[in-house]
């Protein structure tokens, strides 16, 4: 990686550790008879154990959790075809290319770095996009492998995943407690269960929106057709809004081009990308540019 992306990765293992300690403490006071020594102990261990987890095998969890498989080129040859032509245009290693089940149309890169670097593409996608509009979408993600993004959102994925797990356990942990002030009790868990996620995601905002801008421009110019990714993101925003995906972990929907989960209450104040019109405008301004 990257110094970048180094430090990047490196902040959001200290972030996760301080709110797994902040959990642990918590639990330790008001669920386990004020032993907050114990409780920040256990967090930060399990901190140590996700942050671990999340550097050697966050692409794998991601996989896994969006059942993607991994393709030949006989088995998905369209792809292939793509994403080998977008790899010469960039000077990057052929990736392996992976497709997800499902028929919400989208895209999302991962892997530790550029060597061994997976591009998934959903099912819908396929069926759903143009081989123009394909192609403004994938360089999309190659854009992400050559920026090095895609260990940080990874990570940044997996973490978060984490960090909503830590908040639930410390919820249902005081929730069965005893004690003497077991009210107050509950409506801590209930603020940390609140709170916890939302520094989760708070953490995915610090990670993604200047990187999709910048995805958005290296990828129309690695293309030399702004507008192939423009008229993508216009169909996939309408798309994926039609048809959100039915499983899988919100918490990682930074991974992908666009949100494919439906945002609802409070989780759309803290959406993961950039505004669709914004985005879309600075594509056409790019491409009005281009003419000229």
């Amino acid at each position: 990686m990257g110094a970048s992306a180094t430090l990047r990765t490196l902040l959001l293992f200290i972030v996760m550790s301080l709110i797994f300690a902040a959990i642990g403490w918590l639990l330790g006071e008001f669920a386990m008879g004020g032993n907050w020594v114990l409780g920040v102990s256990i967090f930060l261990a399990l901190a140590i154990i996700m942050n671990l987890v999340s550097y050697f095998f966050s692409d794998k969890i991601v996989l896994a959790t969006y059942r993607a498989k991994i393709v030949t080129e006989e088995e998905a040859p369209r792809l292939h075809r793509i994403v080998r032509n977008l790899s010469q245009l960039s000077g990057l290693p052929m990736p392996k290319i992976a497709i997800v089940p499902s028929n919400t149309p989208n895209a999302f890169a991962t892997g530790r770095n550029k060597k061994h670097a997976v591009v998934a593409a959903t099912q819908g996608i396929l069926d759903y996009l143009t081989d123009d509009e394909l192609t403004g979408v994938l360089a999309h993600e190659m854009a992400h492998v050559k920026d090095k993004d895609i260990m940080v959102m990874s990570v940044a994925s997996t973490l978060a995943g984490a960090i909503s797990f830590a908040s639930r356990t410390f919820y249902w942990g005081t929730l069965f407690s005893g004690g003497n002030n077991r009210e107050g009790n509950i409506i801590i868990a209930l603020i940390v269960a609140i709170t916890a996620p939302i520094a989760a995601m708070l953490l995915q905002l610090a990670v993604s929106r200047s990187r999709e801008y910048k995805a958005d421009y290296e990828g129309a110019m690695m293309i030399g057709r702004p507008m192939a990714l423009a008229n993508a993101l216009r169909k996939l925003e309408a798309g994926n809004k039609a048809k959100p995906m039915d499983f899988g972990n919100p918490s990682s929907s930074s991974l992908f081009i666009v949100n494919p989960f439906s945002g609802k209450g409070l989780a759309s104040l803290f959406s993961t990308h950039p505004p669709m019109d914004e985005r879309i405008k600075r594509l056409e301004n790019l491409a009005g540019g281009m003419r000229y």
